[in-house]
């Protein structure tokens, strides 16, 4: 029975859903905004959620975890510049702003952008 199973897939297999998370979290990161749906931005704040608040302690075992995902540039980024601005902030490290929406599918658009 599939009762209390609710979770958001994006049409999307396990495999390409961590991989598409993956891809629009790495230009988040490095741009530090960025404009998609509505409930891509919401699958995404949570998984940065947990990226950032490991990238606040700059440890090796923190470093390999962050790099199994992401690309060097990337974790250099997150631990370098992102976890140190957010070290005493205890979480919500991101915003969801709503724009209008999309012309050819009326899909509700947002721009996700970290705090400063």
């Amino acid at each position: 029975m599939r009762h209390r199973k609710k979770r958001q897939k994006l049409g999307r297999t396990h495999s390409q859903r961590r991989a598409f998370l993956r891809s629009l979290v790495t230009p988040l990161v490095l741009k530090e905004r960025i404009t998609t749906t509505e409930g891509k931005a919401k699958k995404i704040k949570s998984f940065l959620e947990k990226i950032i608040s490991r990238s606040r302690n700059n440890t090796l075992a923190n470093r390999r975890i962050l790099l199994r995902d992401f690309s060097p540039k990337v974790v250099n980024k997150l631990i370098e510049e992102i976890g140190p601005r957010y070290k005493e902030r205890p979480g919500g490290y991101s915003r969801i702003i709503k724009t209008s929406s999309r012309k050819n599918d009326t899909a509700s658009m947002v721009i996700i952008e970290l705090i400063k």
